[in-house]
């Protein structure tokens, strides 16, 4: 499980929360189907605009045949880290939706914010279980749209590598440095209360 002892709160939350974070070193571990099913029923749980439940997750385990292919569709910068995960999760939302009492389908306004709250999901199940999450937006949405057979009615959105956390070192030289928990803004920087005072 990651942990992020250096972070503290400046109003009570659960510590999931803080230790949630973003390593790109992983063992290599391969991870059993049922356990990365457990993350993506998460995901399944979570809100959506008339329940449309948009989210869909399109994923593959290492050592199986489809391994390759998916970190293929990585950018390089990428495949350099996550080659080492234990599976890859490409989160994919339809961005149509037919609401309560239509029989045509609209637009679904909210199929991203949607479908980041399912991946969220996702990963704090993971962290929760004691594995690594890292999404990343640095994907070939092309060869995936291709290689997935991804219809043109649903929008291609990240991938997420979930993966035991290994040591830095196993890092190339540049990235060592960059392996901790980051920061956050200041609630006062996000939050207002009455009206937008943010830049």
């Amino acid at each position: 499980m990651t942990t992020a002892p250096s972070r503290t709160s400046a109003h009570p939350v659960d510590r999931l929360f803080l230790d949630r974070w973003s390593p790109r070193a992983y063992d290599g571990a391969p991870i059993a189907e049922d356990v990365l099913l457990s993350f993506l029923e998460a995901g399944r749980w979570a809100a959506s605009a008339y329940n449309s439940q948009p989210w869909r997750f399109v994923y593959a385990r290492r050592g199986t045949a489809d391994w390759d292919r998916f970190v293929g569709y990585l950018i390089p910068f990428n495949q350099s880290w996550a080659g080492s995960a234990s599976a890859l999760v490409f989160v994919l939302s339809g961005t149509t939706m037919l609401p309560p009492g239509k029989i045509e389908p609209v637009p679904a306004l909210t199929h991203a914010f949607d479908a980041g709250a399912a991946a969220a999901q996702i990963m704090l199940q993971a962290t929760s279980a004691g594995w690594a999450a890292h999404a990343m937006s640095g994907i070939d949405h092309d060869a995936i749209r291709t290689g997935l057979g991804v219809p043109d009615d649903h929008a291609i959105h990240a991938a997420i590598a979930i993966g035991r956390q290994a040591a830095p070192e196993i890092l190339p030289e540049g990235l060592r440095g960059r392996e901790a928990p980051s920061s956050r803004l200041p609630l006062s920087d996000i939050a207002f209360p009455g009206r937008f005072a943010g830049g």
